[in-house]
């Protein structure tokens, strides 16, 4: 090897280095989230058509599994004081009336019945996004392919930043699902479950005023995770926060 080409090796060694030192020097720990984390105040939820009909042509999740994570992300959503949107599609004509158990979440409120399959093209929801002021949102749908596309690109298009609960969504295969949520991925939505979304809300086991209630969530639709905390607590008097 000549001396220039020793020289050129050299110097884009000392690049590269200098390079990894500067990115290096400009990293620094910090003891606060990153701003993708989800807060109880930076968001609203949006949950679509989850009523029986849509449900019967549900094949990517078990309908009984289904129905306890949108139940579940609904209470989480009610324990942190999320503005929650809810919505149907053509519920007296065909698909009929939101699964009860998510209804009883919010007993007083009506959802917004639409006839469009694209929830964010109905002016009635645009308009209760915009009231709730947030950048960010949170959507959940039957079906996946549909009716969980639909707003998702839309909202993305224009400008907000979007997180899609893909365990309280089901499409009407296993491809269609995987195959939708793909889909938004690509176009910049998040992928979030709704135990992730529970317990990123909560963060912190210090946080005493939603603690019983997000357990609480946790030991009736958490599955083993719940049946865990339980357990713990029931055994060894533990910390119930300590099971996660």
């Amino acid at each position: 090897m000549d001396h220039a080409s020793t020289r050129r090796m050299l110097f884009r060694a000392l690049l590269a280095a200098s390079v990894g030192l500067a990115g290096s020097a400009s990293a620094q720990a910090k003891p606060t989230p990153g701003k993708e984390l989800l807060t109880p105040t930076d968001h609203v939820l949006i949950l679509i058509d989850h009523q029986p009909q849509m449900a019967f042509a549900t094949k990517s999740i078990d309908i009984v599994e289904l129905r306890n994570n949108v139940t579940a992300l609904a209470k989480s959503a009610k324990v942190f004081g999320v503005p929650t949107i809810l919505t149907t599609v053509a519920e007296k004509s065909f698909s009929g009336p939101l699964f009860p158990e998510v209804q009883a979440v919010f007993p007083e409120q009506e959802p917004i019945d639409r006839t469009t399959m694209n929830t964010w093209e109905d002016e009635r929801i645009s308009q209760a996004v915009n009231r709730a002021g947030k950048k960010k949102v949170v959507i959940a749908a039957l079906w996946t392919e549909v009716c969980g596309v639909g707003p998702v690109l839309s909202a993305l298009d224009q400008g907000f930043d979007v997180y899609f609960v893909t365990d309280a969504s089901g499409g009407v295969s296993e491809e269609a699902h995987a195959m939708a949520v793909q889909r938004m991925v690509q176009a910049g939505a998040h992928p979030i479950t709704w135990l992730q979304y529970l317990l990123e809300l909560q963060r912190d086991w210090a946080r005493q005023g939603t603690y019983d209630a997000v357990t609480g969530i946790a030991k009736e639709h958490g599955g083993g995770y719940g049946l865990g905390i339980i357990y713990a607590k029931e055994m060894f008097g533990a910390e119930e926060g300590a099971s996660r």
